[in-house]
């Protein structure tokens, strides 16, 4: 049998288990770490470029050796002396040249001042193709070089050189891309202010099957931060080991046409692109700017993308404020970030059977105080079929530094809700020692397909709430039309009095302050009605089969009991000195 040739872009490390893998990777950090990159906000965008240019040119290599054999062009996206292997890999043409300069850095002053400079100009180039302008914006961020030695920054490379997918064992170590997803949750955890762009995997990964996306189905993310709906929706469309993925057209739709997403922070967006990249979607679709207020910064990867969508999945911020600007492009004005993204998920889905899973805060479901969240509750109601709310805990999003008590909402856009069914795990007790699993989930599936009632698990019928809440409030609403009424007349009777005796301004007076008592009671009536109605969208997940843990007993049963207990030990004690 003939020798495999050996790949000249890999080396000879192999990591063949999970643990030697994520030890290496940190001992890459560690470098940076001590190198002017303390955090991870810090080492993670640094390294994510590093990665990214090492994956690709392994990955072109590849794409060029495979077109060789079959006898097709390849155009490769980097030219010398820019590619991996050039001026980075141990050995290359140009890292030999550099390192045998005279000069005091000559790694940094040919990244600085010539790599780096045509890596941010691909896109510009004519005829650029989507892969390089993806390229320029992975690299848009990257200035110069955060690591602050030549000695350091060298260290890095060559430990990335020998990060390849031909050296990972998939049967026992985690692909390069969850390697990866590993230092997105670095960043995303407390004190490293990342966790607003970060929603923790086990929860995308049970929202994802939930949904349940197909090949063949856009996916879109309005507010995609490090890409981590998306990518877990790659995986889950392609299956383990790509077994969903029947046809070469089924890769290509998956790889080319599936996947949008909008980010608006310039650290993070190159991130995405690169997470995405990572995982095997070739072109991402990322529209750069701010989603609500439609401002783009940069919205070349955003050709032909759909007005609507098959399947919208995402996590807005908790608690953001938004100005004016944003407002306009609504229906329902509020300042309250998650409720503007919510219209905008609303809006942007496929009027007949598009699905969503989003995370919202408890605020949203429970607030009845202010008619854009009623309207916008209102509006989802009655557009789409919100079927299912799952009740999370309070501290699945303190790692990130948000204690904020959340939801999972799905939903169908093209018909009413009729039903909610709730399933409620608020209760479970989750910290850093005690993390939320995607095991915790177990009983919800196997609830699932039959919406089945539990301990956990009810169902609320809204049209029935709806309709009660509309009979309780009517008649405040008939008894506000009798002053309502009675105002009217009054106020009529003042405009023909004041064209009749305009002098007899007492009678004038007296039929105005009597008018605006009237209206003041028809108006309070009606607020009647309307918190009656109102209350109605309050969607908050009140669990009626949970254990009340409650202490009742008056104060008087309490001293009875501690005297009764009292006298017991009281006992005790005499029976003990009866034994000496």
């Amino acid at each position: 049998m003939a020798n495999k040739k050996k790949n000249r872009n890999s080396n000879g490390r192999k990591f063949a288990t999970q643990q030697g893998l994520d030890s290496f990777v940190k001992s890459i950090c560690d470098i940076m770490r001590r190198s002017n990159c303390a955090g991870a906000l810090q080492y993670v965008p640094e390294l994510t470029w590093i990665l990214f240019l090492r994956i690709l040119d392994e990955r072109e290599t590849r794409e060029a050796e495979e077109a060789k054999a079959v006898g097709h062009d390849f155009r490769a996206s980097l030219v010398e002396p820019f590619r991996w292997k050039d001026w980075a890999a141990p050995g290359g043409v140009k890292r030999v040249k550099l390192e045998q300069g005279t000069s005091a850095s000559p790694v940094f002053t040919f990244v600085h001042s010539e790599l780096l400079p045509y890596l941010r100009t691909l896109q510009q180039k004519p005829n650029a193709t989507a892969r390089q302008k993806v390229i320029s914006e992975i690299m848009s961020s990257v200035e110069r070089v955060r690591m602050d030695t030549e000695k350091n920054f060298l260290d890095v490379l060559d430990k990335v050189q020998e990060v390849s997918a031909e050296n990972v064992d998939p049967t026992h170590v985690f692909t390069l891309s969850q390697v990866y997803e590993g230092l997105l949750l670095k960043m995303g955890e407390k004190g490293n202010d990342g966790g607003q762009f970060f929603t923790p995997r086990e929860i995308i990964r049970a929202m994802v099957r939930v949904v349940d996306p197909k090949i063949g189905q856009t996916v879109y993310d309005p507010g995609c931060g490090t890409g981590g709906f998306l990518a877990q929706a790659y995986e889950y469309m392609a299956g383990e080991r790509n077994a969903k993925i029947r046809s070469a057209d089924d890769l290509e739709v998956l790889k080319l046409h599936t996947f949008y997403g909008r980010e608006k922070d310039n650290l993070i967006y190159p991130i995405a692109l690169a997470n995405l990249v990572l995982h095997g979607i070739d072109e991402p679709h990322i529209w750069h700017g701010n989603t609500l207020t439609g401002s783009a910064t940069y919205d070349g990867l955003y050709t032909d993308a759909p007005s609507f969508y098959d399947v919208i999945m995402m996590n807005p911020p908790f608690g953001g404020k938004e100005g004016k600007g944003a407002q306009t492009n609504f229906a329902y004005k509020t300042g309250a970030t998650q409720m503007l993204f919510l219209q905008h998920v609303i809006q942007h889905l496929n009027p007949n059977g598009a699905v969503c899973g989003i995370v919202l805060d408890e605020g949203v479901l429970f607030r009845t105080n202010e008619t854009a969240f009623v309207q916008t509750k209102r509006k989802l109601l009655d557009d789409c079929d919100l079927w299912c709310i799952v009740s999370m805990p309070g501290g699945v999003f303190s790692a990130a530094g948000a204690g904020v008590k959340t939801n999972l909402l799905f939903f169908v856009k093209g018909r009413p809700t009729e039903k909610i069914w709730y399933y409620d795990l608020s209760d479970i007790k989750v910290g850093k020692k005690r993390p939320f699993t995607l095991e915790k989930f177990d009983d919800f599936f196997r609830l699932l397909p039959t919406k089945g009632e539990s301990e956990r698990s009810w169902t609320v019928d809204i049209v029935a709430r709806r309709e009660e809440a509309k009979r309780q409030a009517e008649p405040f609403r008939q008894q506000a039309e009798k002053p309502s009424a009675e105002a009217a007349q009054l106020v009529q009777k003042v405009k023909e009095l004041k064209k009749t005796r305009p002098d007899d301004k007492e009678s004038i007076e007296e039929m105005l302050t009597r008018a605006s008592d009237l209206t003041k009671e028809a108006n309070e009536l009606l607020a009647k009605a309307q918190d009656i109605e109102y209350a109605a969208f309050d969607l908050k997940a009140v669990n009626p089969n949970a254990k009340d843990n409650e202490d009742k007993r008056t104060p008087e049963e309490l001293l009875d009991f501690i005297e009764a207990k009292g006298g017991e030990v009281g006992e005790a004690f005499r029976l003990l000195r009866g034994i000496e």
